[in-house]
């Protein structure tokens, strides 16, 4: 378990009553179980831009590249004194080194996409982005970012918070100061789980680390981290994680009693078919590696990217 990770979250979905009604959106899984991993860093630009609780519903209206942000009833604008608070607590928020983000789904000020945002006649496109997290977007672009309710997708929910704990090893690294070696290490660490979400990807940061010393050490980690958040953003599916476990399968192939080796088989053919979820194989693999002490392997992020205890392999 690395040190403190901190994640930003629209504060309503930690059970603040900060909503326009003096309610919350209290998400149980965000709060009560992520919550054991990390600090949360809530955010209400609405309350915090200086809007009373309760308050006047908003909405989006106008161009969906350019909204405004209207109250409902009285159509007064509240585009501005959002938008400057989130241009005064963006920098507030990059000192907290933040490792991800939860925005609150459909909000006018925080949702992060497929927001309505209502024509002239009053129809509404759900093509707009809150007006927070647009400003907190275009600010952090390579920072993991979800909403509440994609995150009830098992794989979404999986793939953001393993981005969220690569991006904390990744801030380690760039503080240890240990420069090219550093950073040999951290893509040697991470060579599995790269492969298990782009090929493209994992051979062309593989040729860019072999390189490394070609490159101002700036420069080099600036096009490693640019396609590091690339490569992971390309959601794993059954299919890659399948190519995967038969790489490192074949890290066995010495070592594996006919028994083991038929076991290993079957039960990755099992996940192939989809009768068994990826903790299963994972499972199964992590006990070679310790039965037969493979240093390599047991390094590989991959076989253990985030706490057991959150069950993200369990649906995936």
């Amino acid at each position: 378990m690395p040190d403190t990770i901190k994640l930003g979250v629209s504060s309503c979905l930690l059970g603040n009553n900060v909503r326009y009604d003096s309610g919350h959106q209290l998400d149980r899984w965000i709060h009560d179980e992520l919550g054991r991993f990390v600090e949360f860093v809530p955010v209400c630009p609405e309350v915090e831009s200086g809007l009373p609780i309760p308050r006047e519903a908003m909405r989006l209206v106008g161009d969906p590249d350019n909204p405004r942000l209207v109250g409902r009833r009285s159509g007064e604008d509240f585009t501005e004194r959002v938008r400057g608070f989130s241009r005064e607590v963006l920098p507030r928020l990059a000192d907290e080194d933040l490792c991800g983000f939860i925005f609150k789904a459909k909000s006018p000020s925080s949702g992060m996409e497929r927001v309505k945002v209502y024509t002239e006649q009053g129809m509404p496109d759900p093509k707009g982005v809150g007006i927070f997290a647009r400003e907190f977007m275009d600010r952090f672009p390579l920072l993991p970012v979800e909403d509440d309710g994609r995150l009830h997708d098992p794989r979404l929910r999986e793939n953001f918070i393993e981005r969220v704990f690569v991006m904390k090893r990744w801030r380690d690294y760039l503080e240890s100061g240990s420069g090219l070696g550093g950073l040999v290490d951290f893509h040697t660490n991470h060579k599995l789980l790269l492969l298990s979400h782009s090929q493209k990807h994992y051979r062309e940061m593989g040729k860019l680390v072999a390189a490394g010393k070609e490159y101002p050490l700036e420069d080099l980690v600036d096009n490693y981290q640019r396609l590091l958040m690339e490569a992971l953003s390309i959601k794993a599916n059954p299919k890659s994680h399948f190519n995967t476990l038969e790489h490192v399968a074949g890290h066995f192939k010495d070592d594996l009693t006919p028994d083991e080796r038929q076991e290993l088989r079957e039960i990755l053919q099992q996940y192939k078919d989809r009768h068994v979820p990826l903790i299963v194989p994972a499972t199964l693999i992590n006990h070679y590696v310790r039965k037969y002490g493979k240093e390599y392997l047991a390094r590989q992020v991959y076989l253990h990217p985030h706490p057991v205890e959150l069950h993200l392999r369990n649906h995936v």
